[in-house]
């Protein structure tokens, strides 16, 4: 097993910096998640760290080894791809297997392997069959498989869940986690899925424009994230951002958004005090913007009102897609047992205790 390593990598490609001086450190064993929308660098990345693209600056280690110059078949690294691959006219076991007959593995071993791979995902029963006799999810875990085969020390996935359909999704995301933690080996993963960043990785690369925003675990990217891009990114629905300005009244702070005034908690006040009388931008995330007969104990409340633009019922909650009286847009993630319906004027409260704010010129949190 291993770490891997970037140092000040940079790739271009003509006058496009796909990858701007990235640093980052991987640790043995971790499963982090390169997040971010398209065009971002997350992919070209991953192409780097496979040998599959030339660098432009900068260098990548895989443990103690310098790969710049290595070429891909011997950086000891193992891909799955968004598009299977697998070959149409051999069985399952065969593209298992086929990587290990070119490298001249033993007869003996590679049937060791093969079932063992197998064994893990499930697909014992599929050895025999070709890939279109299986379905997406099937055909996932074939390539997988051939992955596993090769005992890699690194695994990389390029968005491989992108073709199965939303359940599947979900099913497959939990096996590749139980994959992660039963192999001990290094997963570097590749999404624009957020939620599946935050439900598989250890840490999160967060990318865009191809530089790293941030990179923290799933919990405090969407506790502390690290300026808007981040904040707007991870958490679904995304966060909500309105204009505002810091301001003190009776020795109280609070948020001042015009068509709403919200007090700073008492054990954030000293904190923000510094910034009275400034420009900020206030972030809330949907889920703590609450009905009003419905607001959960312990929280420090704010009300606000708004009128309710869009419903949508999610059956365990309700999105209520609302506008502030002076026509801010804002989404609140409230109580299914909320009436409040299309044209209705709402009471919200907002917790207090989980606000964001950011500085409007940097974007940048605000601590």
């Amino acid at each position: 097993m291993a770490s891997v390593t970037f140092e000040h990598v940079t790739k271009r490609f003509g006058e496009v910096v796909a990858v701007n001086d990235l640093s980052l450190h991987i640790e043995d064993k971790e499963f982090l998640v390169f997040v971010g929308p398209s065009g971002c660098g997350k992919t070209t990345t991953l192409r780097l760290l496979a040998g599959l693209e030339e660098l432009t600056d900068g260098h990548i280690y895989i443990g103690d080894r310098l790969v710049d110059d290595v070429p891909p078949k011997d950086r000891d690294i193992a891909m799955v791809f968004q598009s299977y691959a697998l070959y149409p006219h051999m069985s399952v076991y065969d593209n298992m297997a086929f990587g290990l007959k070119l490298r001249k593995v033993p007869k003996d071993e590679i049937e060791r392997r093969v079932r063992e791979a197998a064994r893990i995902l499930g697909i014992e029963q599929l050895l025999d069959r070709k890939p279109k006799q299986l379905s997406g999810g099937q055909r996932q875990r074939v390539a997988v498989g051939r992955a596993i085969v090769r005992n890699p020390k690194v695994f990389l996935f390029d968005e491989p869940l992108s073709n199965l359909d939303a359940k599947l999704r979900v099913q497959t995301r939990a096996e590749l986690s139980k994959l992660h933690h039963r192999l001990g080996t290094t997963f570097v993963y590749v999404t624009h899925d957020q939620v599946e960043a935050m439900t598989m990785a250890t840490r999160i690369a967060v990318m865009r424009d191809g530089i790293l925003q941030q990179v923290d675990t799933p919990q405090t990217l969407y506790e502390r994230p690290g300026n808007v891009f981040v904040a707007g990114f991870i958490g679904s629905p995304s966060m909500n951002f309105f204009d505002a300005t810091l301001v003190e009244a009776d020795g109280k702070l609070f948020v001042d958004g015009g068509s709403f005034r919200l007090e700073v908690p008492p054990h954030l006040t000293e904190q923000y005090r510094k910034y009275k009388g400034r420009e900020v931008i206030f972030g809330i995330r949907p889920e703590d913007i609450h009905a009003k007969p419905y607001v959960p104990p312990e929280i420090f409340p704010a009300e606000m009102r708004a009128q309710v633009d869009v419903t949508e019922l999610m059956g365990s909650e309700i999105f209520l897609y609302c506008l502030t009286p002076d026509g801010r847009a804002f989404v609140a993630r409230v109580d299914p047992r909320t009436k409040a319906r299309r044209g209705d004027t709402v009471d919200l409260v907002v917790n207090m205790d989980h606000m964001h704010l950011f500085d409007p010129k940097t974007e940048k949190r605000l601590e």
